[in-house]
Parts: structure tokens; sequence; C-alpha cells
């Protein structure tokens, strides 16, 4: 028969985890976009190195372009991966 019944100190103790919950959602969004940001410049950096290495001798090979469209190819599928603030948003408010 000693059923505990929920006090007032546990929504005190709730709306922390929450808080907590929120700041971490946040915190996982910057780095997921820090990530992606610094991918952006990477595939950037490398589509620019092949492409001068391709065109440095004069003439266009078929390995080159296969290299250059390959590349080409990840960095926008790169870009759909961007991460989106409002879809988290939504998740962790509920």
């Amino acid at each position: 028969m000693n059923n505990p019944t929920p006090s007032s100190d546990s929504s005190t103790i709730l709306e922390p985890a929450a808080m907590i919950s929120t700041e971490e959602s946040e915190f996982e969004m910057r780095l997921k976009t820090g990530i992606w940001s610094l991918g952006n410049a990477s595939w950037l950096f490398g589509i620019t190195d092949r492409s001068i290495a391709a065109f440095s001798d004069g003439y266009l090979s078929a390995i080159d372009i296969t290299q250059l469209f390959t590349a080409a190819f990840f960095f926008a599928a790169w870009l759909f991966l961007k991460p989106n603030w409002k879809s988290s948003r939504r998740s962790v408010r509920g």
C-alpha cells in the first residue's frame, strides 16, 4: 500500500534535464555544421587541386576528366548533407 507519490521536487529535477538536452542538441548542431563547413572547404580544395593538375600539362586525359567529375559529384552529394537546424529544433521541443 505504499505507493510513492510524485512530489513537487520531481518537476524541478526534470527541468534542468530538458535544458541540458536543448543545450546538447544545439552543441550537436553546431558541431555538425562545423564539420559540414570543413568538408566544403576540403572538397573545394580537392576540386581546385585536381583542376590545376589536369590543366597544367596542356590537355585533358580521360583519367583527368573522370577524376574531376567524380570529385564534383561527391561535392554535390556533400552539399545535400547540410544539417537542418529547423528540423532538429522541432524534434527537441516536441
